[in-house]
């Protein structure tokens, strides 16, 4: 334009002049996916290629890390067609990374007829007028930063609005997506194990029922995030407070607790093993093995098959706690645990520490002839395992099957009696009593 004064300037002045200075102008079909380059100045010269497809532009544009090029996964890019729907005029910041260089750009979009056709308007911003912006956005980040997405659900309607995905961008995204279709596609993304929970507790009928105005639900989930990763993830509903008693609508948020989750599930593997594990030996426990044997017992009353169980009792050890001092001792039982886990560990048992020098074998799917064997095999391994300077040790073993018409009690009677005969049998032996 040729004058400073407005009066003068035209509409035909005025698109002669935004023709010359918009970075990029773009027309773009989204039922075809195509969209034609205008004009492509400065960083959109080198980022745009003068024509093709239009899910690829909205992609490269803003389905993308924020600050980053990096693309989510092809798991999320379902979302990608629903981006690039537009009602009305629309407009938003958005974050280019090119060539390691992150790029301020204004982008609004002008629908020009009902059938997905748009003109896209891109100019890039001098970022040294959002100095102040970027650095309070960065602040609220840091608050904010567990919350990955967010959006407004109305079920009477069946529509979702306002949709936040952090990751993505700290605007609200443009997303033209019924809820019952957003169910559908997100439901992919959530853990195998949770996936039932999950449509669930996002079914409206359940939500209509379960969540009073002013109320929130909240259940934790394996969720994949962009990056194609599981992490634990807390899903909140809150129904929001509308002077309509009719209205359902609600906010939606996925927070990313994984951190907390993982500090928390941590702790209750170790409160999980100082409860069930021999503190000595890393093995289960006299209370844990009483469980494993009354849970076989009751697996064979159901389901009918067979099972074995043995008690390994290490011969002579009082003599080398005398000999070579309990430190020794506790070496030994130590390593005499390992022994047994590892011969167990290609087989369906468990082993555990009863008490003292004694350990119990439960052995699934195996008759008497099997457990014969199997200890048989158990004792001449621990007869030739070295135990440092205390040598070799030997153990007596007692074996006996259980049958439906057992409990804990009459399958251990069986078992210490045949432990018994062992060692008056001169030990380092094994002895059987079935019934």
């Amino acid at each position: 334009m040729n004058t400073d004064n407005i009066n003068d300037i035209t509409l035909e002045d005025v698109t002669s002049y935004a023709m010359k200075n918009a970075d990029a102008i773009i027309v773009a079909d989204g039922r075809a996916d195509t969209y034609r380059a205008l004009a492509r100045r400065g960083l959109f010269a080198k980022l745009l290629d003068a024509d093709g497809s239009y899910l690829d532009l909205i992609e490269k544009l803003w389905y993308h890390f924020n600050n980053s090029s990096d693309t989510v996964i092809e798991d999320y890019r379902v979302f990608i067609p629903t981006a690039g729907k537009f009602v009305g005029k629309y407009s938003r910041r958005i974050n280019i990374s090119f060539e390691g260089v992150t790029h301020v750009v204004q982008m609004t979009v002008y629908p020009v007829v009902s059938q997905e056709v748009y003109i896209l308007l891109l100019d890039e911003l001098d970022g040294s007028q959002y100095i102040d912006e970027t650095l309070t956005t960065k602040k609220v980040s840091t608050i904010q930063n567990t919350y990955l997405f967010s959006m407004y659900v109305d079920l009477i309607k069946d529509t979702t609005n306002s949709i936040s995905i952090t990751e993505l961008s700290d605007d609200v995204q443009n997303q033209q997506l019924k809820y019952s279709e957003w169910r559908k596609m997100i439901v992919n993304m959530i853990g195998p194990d949770d996936q039932a929970i999950f449509l669930e507790r996002t079914d409206p009928e359940y939500l209509k029922k379960n969540l009073a105005v002013g109320r929130t639900s909240s259940y934790d989930c394996l969720m994949m995030n962009l990056e194609g990763r599981y992490i634990w993830v807390k899903l909140i509903f809150r129904r929001a407070e509308t002077s309509n008693p009719d209205d359902f609508r609600f906010v939606f948020m996925v927070q990313d607790i994984h951190e907390s989750a993982e500090e928390l599930m941590t702790a209750l593997k170790t409160y999980e093993d100082l409860a069930l594990k021999d503190p000595l030996t890393g093995i289960y426990n006299h209370r844990q093995l009483e469980t494993e044997m009354d849970n076989t017992i009751e697996d064979i009353r159901v389901n009918g098959g067979s099972a074995a169980m043995m008690i390994l009792d290490i011969d002579y050890f009082k003599r080398v706690n005398d000999v070579y001092g309990h430190a020794a001792g506790d070496k030994a039982l130590i390593h005499f645990a390992e022994v047994i886990t590892d011969f167990i560990s290609s087989r369906k048992a468990v082993a555990g520490r009863w008490g003292g020098e004694e350990f119990i074998v439960v052995l699934d799917n195996a008759d008497s002839e099997e457990a014969i064997s199997t200890a048989n095999a158990l004792r001449q391994r621990i007869e030739e395992e070295p135990f440092g300077k205390i040598g070799h040790i030997t153990c007596s073993i007692g074996v006996t099957v259980i049958t439906a018409d057992d409990n804990v009690t009459t399958a251990f009677e069986r078992m210490d009696k045949a432990v018994y005969e062992a060692k008056s049998a001169g030990r380092n032996c094994i002895k059987t009593v079935f019934r």
